[in-house]
């Protein structure tokens, strides 16, 4: 089916067959308690500095104003390195870390994290440095320039203080509009610096490292691991990845006068496991912007021979894959996201994209179970000329028992919605009804804009879909 949303005619509804709202058993699928288990693991490392904080006096250090206000301080630090180290086990792309939360949510506890650190850092030099400076008669300045000068590793914890400061002001919503992508990404990584250039200071200073073997045991651990992590998924592992598969460019495609192809072919990628729906951060070595890899989906299923991407050129990375030749290297680092069909929690689904968010929906379509009324496919474009790889995503749900619905029309001006203007005062949870009466007993997947698919989330949501059934993936910074 493919009809277009007219303000002459009513929503497109799916011809229902019998619903299933559950689903006994799913090949691939990605276990839930994997999610439960990271985050009780994160826990108890805040909570066993807690109780290494106690058991070193922390407690038992408020005998004076002075000492009182220091062993807060002590425990900001504390509590501030380890979040800061948890912080990195997240940017580390651990798989399992990976598959338990996806993009969006390590991107929401990422942040969470980050500024939550930010804060503790900055209440424990403040705190420390008051503590410090009572009774001392040089005041909160003399003590600071004191404790830099002339504590062993605090020059150094000063400057992953600044690069730590650094990483937050561009965090920010304002800064990051204006940044590139890949500066942005390129100064996110000071994160690395601060915290190595805060672990001298905490080793030779730090009482709270060296007041028992357990305690020393414990955070030189912890930062050989956030180390390790770093190293071997970060770096070891997409190498290893790419001189196995030794990915090269195999054919470049003009979808449209903006959109292009990338084909990508190499040696045994039966053996690299990927699904449709996840995405690759891709560098191809091709010149200068070679070493800055950006995020891409795949948009269509791997069949263990090629792989491929479709890619609006919105920027200078994304338009310069229109000037790539065959035979051009591929480095890349994944796969990764939850945007495919191991995570859903019912037999039937619903795939909602905009624009060139259709694109690993398209993939996901091929993996989806097919058969009649499986699955609809909802593709919100601006005009008909907007609708990338319409014609191979009409064939592939032909073949499938699929339905395709283009949502055609611009934006609405005077309200924040996930329909276009023609729908007129249309509720967006009811317009998915119309569309898919029985939408609360399918799985709903969205790829699109930031704000669209925050709209399309909400719409779902008060249609009746659980928030577990609902898969969303974003690529904002």
């Amino acid at each position: 089916m493919s009809t277009a949303l007219a303000p002459d005619r009513p929503l497109p509804a799916i011809p229902q067959e019998s619903s299933t709202p559950s689903m006994p058993h799913v090949d691939g699928v990605t276990p839930r308690w994997w999610r439960d288990v990271s985050a009780a693991l994160a826990w108890a490392v805040l909570l066993f500095v807690g109780a290494l904080w106690v058991a070193g006096g922390g407690l038992a250090s408020f005998g004076t104003v002075a000492d009182g206000v220091t062993s807060v301080g002590r425990i900001t630090g504390l509590l501030a390195s380890a979040l800061i180290l948890l912080q990195v086990l997240l940017m580390a792309r651990i798989p399992f870390v990976e598959q338990a939360w996806g993009q969006d949510e390590l991107a929401r506890v990422h942040r969470l994290v980050g500024f939550t650190s930010f804060n503790l850092m900055l209440a424990h030099i403040v705190l420390v440095i008051v503590g410090y400076s009572v009774g001392t008669g040089v005041g909160v300045v003399g003590t600071f320039l004191d404790e830099v000068l002339n504590s062993p590793g605090m020059l150094l914890a000063l400057a992953g203080a600044v690069a730590l400061v650094m990483v937050v002001v561009t965090s920010i919503r304002a800064a990051r509009r204006r940044l590139r992508y890949e500066s942005w990404h390129l100064l996110h990584l000071y994160a690395y610096v601060g915290a190595g250039l805060a672990l001298p200071h905490q080793l030779w200073t730090g009482q709270d490292f060296r007041v028992s073997a357990v305690s020393t045991v414990f955070w030189w651990g912890l930062y050989a691991t956030a180390l390790a992590a770093v190293l071997v998924f970060r770096v070891v592992v997409p190498l290893t990845r790419s001189l196995r598969h030794r990915l090269v460019v195999s054919q470049v495609v003009a979808e449209s006068p903006s959109v292009m192809s990338v084909v990508v072919t190499g040696r045994e990628l039966h053996r690299l496991k990927v699904r449709a729906g996840q995405f690759f951060q891709w560098r191809f070595i091709d010149g200068p912007g070679s070493s800055r890899a950006n995020p891409y989906s795949l948009s269509a299923a791997p069949d263990g021979r090629s792989l491929r991407i479709t890619v609006d050129a919105v920027g200078d990375s994304s338009a310069r894959l229109s000037r790539l030749r065959v035979g051009t290297p591929v480095l890349v680092e994944g796969p990764y996201g939850r945007l495919h069909a191991g995570v859903r929690t019912r037999e039937k689904s619903v795939l909602i994209g905009a624009g060139i968010g259709i694109t690993p929906l398209r993939a996901l379509l091929e993996e989806l179970p097919a058969g009649p009324g499986n699955v609809v496919v909802i593709h919100r474009v601006s005009s008909r000329d907007d609708m990338v790889l319409a014609g191979e995503l009409t064939a592939l749900a032909a073949v499938r028992g699929a339905s395709v619905i283009p949502v055609v029309g611009h934006r609405h001006p005077a309200r924040d919605s996930w329909l276009p203007v023609e729908a007129g005062d249309v509720d967006d949870a009811e317009a998915l009804r119309r569309i898919v009466p029985d939408i609360a007993d399918r799985d709903v997947y969205i790829c699109g804009a930031p704000r669209w698919m925050d709209t399309v989330v909400a719409a779902a949501r008060g249609a009746g879909v659980p928030g577990g059934s609902i898969h969303h993936e974003r690529f904002s910074y």
